[in-house]
């Protein structure tokens, strides 16, 4: 089987790529990821998802190298990760009611064969209003610093929202699992054949 590489540092990615069975490495490439002036957050995360896959290709000269990129969007406002929590609190009271994109850029690498497939998933919520005492227990509760919109929807965070928008919730945490067995069956990688069971996580840089 090609080896599977995932180019990422992102515990929260490999844990959602864990879930598929398959044996992978994970890396994180070296890039820069500042965004091009009149870049839309579609093609943002599509360049990047590209740039990821690709920045790995001369370390595995025959991998299937996955890249991936997610940005979140209230309106053309792109939200970062808040990283303390008075930002975090401030960014969930601006959200509160309101209804939040997001674009997850996926690239698959055939390094071997030079060839890649890209896709652009969106997936949105739709916020409840929120009072400023059950925004301050979440942020205390799960001091979501290091995730885009201040959430971390796979645990409490899911109850901040009305409703989810979307066909992968999977999406919110960075990896579109769906989308993603669609691009690996399409370069002979299907996650429901039969192969070796034992999966190989490993993380550097």
């Amino acid at each position: 089987m090609q080896q599977l590489v995932l180019a990422s540092g992102s515990v929260y990615r490999q844990q959602l790529l864990s879930k598929l069975g398959l044996p992978f490495e994970a890396v994180s490439p070296d890039i820069d990821e500042t965004p091009v002036r009149g870049e839309s957050a579609s093609q943002l995360v599509a360049r990047l998802a590209e740039q990821k896959a690709q920045a790995l290709a001369t370390s595995f000269p025959a991998g299937l190298i996955l890249g991936s990129d997610q940005v979140c969007c209230h309106g053309e406002l792109l939200l970062g990760k808040p990283g303390d929590r008075e930002t975090a609190i401030a960014q969930l009271r601006k959200l509160e009611g309101q209804t939040v994109s997001f674009y997850t850029g996926l690239c698959l690498y055939n390094a071997a064969e030079g060839r890649k497939h890209t896709l652009v998933d969106e997936f949105r919520v739709v916020f409840r209003p929120l009072t400023q005492e059950q925004i301050c227990f979440y942020v205390d509760s799960e001091q979501p610093f290091d995730c885009a919109g201040s959430f971390k929807s796979e645990g409490l965070g899911i109850t901040l929202f009305q409703r989810l928008e979307g066909d992968d919730p999977n999406s919110l945490i960075g990896l579109p699992l769906i989308r993603l067995s669609e691009l690996l069956r399409s370069e002979g990688l299907d996650p429901l054949l039969p192969r070796e069971p034992r999966i190989n996580v490993t993380s550097a840089g």
